[in-house]
């Protein structure tokens, strides 16, 4: 018997995160950037705690601080004060200018105050970048595009044409982690192509132990190669859920740089679309390397079977992330029966069909615009064996007394949640002894004598 709707709208445990959180990571993964909102203190600060529990590393987010005077008033003076102390201070070359709920809703106009700024300001200034990020609007997912569209909006062709057929391509990875980008560099490299990708948080969110605390941590997409997309043979774009003026798009239309826009390369068919690619761009075939990574991990998917086929799934985070573990999941024999995200494309429902058409038998239960309440009840009915997602889907797991198998953004209860490879063949290998061994224990845990040879 279906449920009364009701007559109330409100979030409990939203399934997403704030658009200028997503902003900030894009302009952490720039050389010599340092990500600024424009808005209240109590925002920045919010923002880097979730950032460091994830990556467990330092990063600065600079603010305006707006007090309750300047939501009346208006934010321009500060801003330019803010704006001035981190040119001073850090000695970026570039600042990456997002907004917040505040500033959105009272109206301040950024583009004419920064305006004001470089006239009012003698010297050297770094590039300032800005976007417009309302939370109210959309999704973490949200702010990160259109901070990497805005990038490249503003910087490619910058520094004029370049030489064309330069052997580079473009890799818009999209929200991975820093393990996914350092493979994506190794399997450019094994082609060989040279690869601009932005962002690249591998170092900046990263890092390796420094001595000494550097205020802008080394590493990051180098301003002049993103000012060279322009002139690159082609771009790769990861995702089908963003909006049409994507990053990719943007540079097709203007530069006449071939994109092609493919789901995150997660599990064996994704993934070789993404390596068919590369192998067209480079004009030669596949490593051996790959090939054999590839033969392994078909393998695996043989031997472990009889643990996981027929296993109940439910898959929840941001879209193309749900895409590309959509995909995977029933491509190893898991049935997904809920996607659920925050985010509201509209285009998930026909990104889940697209993928999984050909391999499952009954389509899973599809909805945008989930926050973890409406799963928790759904989840009661669909009895999953599963979770598959990030950290925020803990207390349903426990709830229903069955695995978590962690992937995304944030995953702030263990450690290493930077180092997870979710993309590629070897991603697919992780992913797949996780997720067999998570069925494994859960069914020594529930015997009553258990087992130890299989």
């Amino acid at each position: 018997m279906s449920k009364n709707p009701p007559n109330y709208i409100s979030t409990t445990n939203a399934c997403k995160l704030c658009t200028p959180l997503g902003a900030s990571l894009a302009f952490k993964g720039i050389e010599g950037a340092v990500p600024y909102l424009h808005g209240s203190q109590g925002c920045a600060t919010y923002m880097r705690r979730y950032i460091i529990s994830h990556y467990n590393e330092p990063i600065d987010i600079a603010s305006s601080s707006l007090s309750e005077k300047h939501a009346i008033y208006g934010g321009g003076a500060n801003l330019k004060l803010g704006l001035m102390n981190v040119t001073q201070k850090y000695r970026p070359q570039l600042i990456g200018i997002a907004t917040t709920c505040l500033t959105e809703t009272i109206g301040d106009d950024v583009k004419s105050l920064l305006c004001e700024y470089d006239k009012e300001v003698e010297g050297e200034k770094p590039i300032m970048i800005h976007v417009s990020t309302p939370s109210y609007s959309g999704t973490h997912m949200e702010g990160f595009h259109n901070a990497v569209t805005s990038v490249v909006k503003a910087l490619a062709g910058r520094d004029g044409e370049q030489d064309m057929g330069s052997g580079v391509i473009n890799i818009l990875p999209g929200f991975v982690s820093p393990a996914d980008i350092r493979y994506l560099k190794e399997i450019a490299a094994d082609f060989p192509l040279k690869a601009t990708i932005l962002p690249d948080i591998s170092d900046t969110m990263d890092g390796a132990a420094a001595e000494f605390y550097e205020k802008i941590q080394p590493g990051g997409t180098p301003i002049s190669a993103i000012a060279a997309m322009n002139s690159s043979v082609g771009s790769i774009e990861f995702g089908h859920t963003m909006g049409k003026d994507s990053s990719g798009v943007l540079l097709a239309e203007k530069f006449g740089v071939e994109n092609t826009r493919m789901p995150i390369p997660m599990g064996i068919s994704a993934t070789d679309t993404f390596f068919d690619c590369l192998s067209r761009l480079s004009g030669l075939p596949i490593p051996e390397k790959h090939q054999a990574e590839r033969g392994r991990l078909v393998d695996a998917y043989v031997d472990s079977h009889k643990y996981i086929y027929g296993k109940k799934a439910i898959v929840y985070g941001e879209e193309d992330l749900v895409v590309g573990l959509t995909a995977f999941l029933a491509e190893i024999g898991v049935m997904p029966v809920l996607c659920a995200s925050g985010g509201k494309s509209g285009k998930l429902a026909e990104m889940i069909q697209q993928v999984t058409a050909d391999v499952l038998p009954e389509q899973p239960q599809v909805h945008e615009g989930m926050d973890f309440y409406e799963i928790s009840e759904m989840a009661e009915e669909l009895a999953p064996d599963l979770l598959v997602g990030h950290s925020k889907g803990y207390p349903l797991a426990q709830k229903l007394s069955i695995p978590i198998i962690r992937v995304g953004f944030p995953i702030h209860d263990r450690m290493g949640g930077q180092r997870i490879l979710h993309i590629g063949y070897r991603g697919a290998q992780q992913l797949f002894d996780v997720v067999v061994n998570a069925c494994i224990a859960k069914k020594q845990s529930d015997s009553p004598v258990g087992y130890s040879y299989m």
